[in-house]
């Protein structure tokens, strides 16, 4: 119990410097012109990683809880709301200094390459679970509403270990990686449950 203390003894809003780190880092390396010869590329494969690895930090909140006894559960908001940050600065890199708000060629992308077409809907299932990371959602939708609404994260999680696997068009370890984590996060959310109902029947 003191160790879980220990950890909550950071503010919640400690979380958004913290976890913007790496954002602040890849933006500066832009303006600096310090990313290599393809800076483009890194800045927005960059900011897309980082997205996923904020986003699979999150769903590793409640095995955490569940394993270590550590509660971390007041920093899931702000985790998950960092992530959509980086979602957003991914994404606008991409519209609007790759594409340059080319609505023909961004819809074209869309359409024909898939690892776009993964990583916009993930997008779209992000936006609802953002705009509803209050107390005020809570109340409105009802608590089990809520709770079904949020589990779309996994499903967010998975496609965007997708794009970024299509993205690669190879097989690096670490696209792998990440969607065997997911996987595993996935995995210990069904199953502990379903032990909890057969030890109760």
């Amino acid at each position: 119990m003191a160790q879980s203390r220990y950890w909550t003894l950071m503010p919640e809003w400690l979380v958004y410097p913290i976890a913007l780190l790496p954002a602040a880092h890849l933006l500066w390396g832009a303006v600096s012109n310090t990313l290599g010869p393809d800076p483009l590329k890194v800045l927005e494969n960059g900011l897309g990683e980082w997205a996923l690895r904020v986003l699979i930090a999150g769903l590793a909140i409640t095995p955490i809880m569940r394993f270590l006894r550590i509660n971390l559960i007041k920093y899931r908001r702000a985790i998950g709301l960092v992530a959509f940050i980086y979602v957003i600065l991914h994404l606008s890199v991409y519209l609007v200094l790759d594409k340059q708000l080319d609505w023909a060629a961004i819809g074209a992308d869309i359409v024909k390459r898939p690892y776009i077409t993964i990583g916009m809907a993930a997008f779209v299932m992000l936006v609802p679970l953002a705009a509803t990371s209050n107390k005020w959602s809570v109340r409105k939708l009802g608590s089990a509403a809520w709770r079904r609404l949020h589990r779309l994260v996994y499903v967010i999680a998975v496609f965007g270990a997708i794009h970024y696997l299509l993205l690669v068009k190879a097989w690096p370890p670490e696209p792998i990686i990440y969607l065997l984590i997911i996987v595993a996060l996935l995995a210990v959310r069904l199953v502990r449950p379903q032990r909890r109902l057969r030890t109760a029947s």
